[in-house]
């Protein structure tokens, strides 16, 4: 293996696929999301998305991409506050969110505003539509544009 395509891996033995040397492929990875209700979240985006809930325990909640190695994890925050969308200064900005790709905008609008989301009042552009969660983080949906 080497670093840059050139010049020999100045660590041959290395198996890692990342600048992690610990980290191997088919390592799990996630993100972690907070929320007021950890396990009420997980339930959204299992609903929204078709993934299911792989483990609970109070204050935790954890959604199971299919395929495995990619997990959503809702954690239980103390004194939430949500973020506002579009960021405003002196509130709660939006730390992270997530972007998912979809087939038909409307009707991926529609269906995720059934499960409890609400679309936000900006959108940036035509071909992505920005909705908050029942806890308010930003989320995506996007269709490719020809």
């Amino acid at each position: 293996m080497s670093n840059d395509g050139d010049s020999p891996d100045p660590n041959p033995s290395r198996t890692s696929c990342s600048g992690l040397r610990s980290r191997r492929p088919g390592m799990w990875w996630g993100g972690a999301i907070e929320a007021p209700d950890p396990s009420a979240l997980a339930r959204f985006y299992s609903d929204l998305l078709g993934w299911p809930v792989g483990h609970e325990e109070p204050g935790t909640a954890i959604l199971a991409v299919p395929g495995g190695g990619t997990y959503l994890v809702f954690q239980q925050a103390t004194d939430y506050r949500r973020p506002v969308w579009p960021p405003a200064d002196g509130q709660q900005r939006p730390m992270m969110h997530l972007d998912f790709q979809v087939g038909d905008l409307a009707s991926a609008v529609e269906d995720a505003i059934s499960l409890g989301a609400t679309l936000a009042a900006e959108q940036p552009q035509d071909n992505v539509r920005v909705l908050l969660d029942p806890a308010g983080h930003p989320f995506c949906l996007c269709v490719e544009q020809d």
